[in-house]
């Protein structure tokens, strides 16, 4: 079945259905009570991996089916767009907030709003969104359509899947959080309900989340076939 669109949607639904099924209160408690907090993660982790390389190699044999021109001029976005994307995820990943893997910890903390999440309690999470907004518009095909929208739906999703349960699980914990950051970036700054914390943020990361970007531009022609700069 391989090798079909069909074949491609399952693949995206199995991967990200899954990932919201397994996330979910009462799987994820059913789960941890049964295999501990690190079983469960484990178990999730081999699934994410499972599911994500079964969704490639899909991707990979789909057929293509144009949705609209490929202008050259729309290689530009991702040029434009992804230096974000990859600022995002690398200090995402690089600072502890409380919406991170064991970030509940984080709620006990007389100040657990730093460094990014100053910006956005998400922000890995937005750099998948960005990564895959501008593969959607740069590829114009059914394929990765399905792809790069199917991770777009499971991170947005997944940004108010974590509010919810670390509402329902931090009880008091989570209202100063709640209220003093924003799931959309710089909306509590423009708001006046909290500062940028720049310095928390840091130049090593920063530099770091542009040297992939760089990295990606010398490096994508070679490992996806397709040279990033026009």
């Amino acid at each position: 079945m391989i090798g079909t669109i069909e074949s491609l949607a399952l693949a995206v639904a199995a991967f990200v259905g899954g990932h919201f099924i397994l996330s979910s209160l009462p799987v994820r408690q059913g789960l941890i009570g049964l295999a501990g907090e690190n079983g469960f993660r484990g178990l999730y982790s081999l699934f994410a991996l499972g599911s994500f390389t079964w969704t490639l190699y899909a991707y990979g044999a789909a057929p293509y089916v144009e949705l609209w021109p490929l202008y050259e001029n729309l290689r530009l976005i991702p040029l434009c767009i992804l230096p974000f994307a990859c600022l995002f995820a690398v200090i995402g990943v690089t600072t502890r907030t409380p919406t991170g893997v064991g970030g509940e910890k984080l709620l006990d903390d007389p100040h657990p709003v730093r460094g990014i999440a100053t910006i956005t309690r998400h922000p890995f999470l937005w750099g998948v969104v960005l990564w895959g907004l501008s593969h959607i518009s740069v590829n114009g095909d059914l394929a990765s359509l399905m792809l790069f929208g199917g991770l777009v739906v499971l991170a947005l999703g997944g940004m108010m899947h974590i509010d919810y349960r670390r509402r329902e699980t931090a009880g008091s914990g989570w209202g100063p959080v709640a209220m003093g950051t924003s799931a959309i970036p710089f909306l509590a700054a423009i708001q006046g309900r909290i500062k940028i914390d720049w310095a928390g943020i840091g130049i090593t990361r920063t530099l770091a989340g542009l040297a992939l970007y760089v990295v990606f531009l010398a490096a994508h022609g070679s490992l996806f076939g397709v040279p990033a700069l026009p």
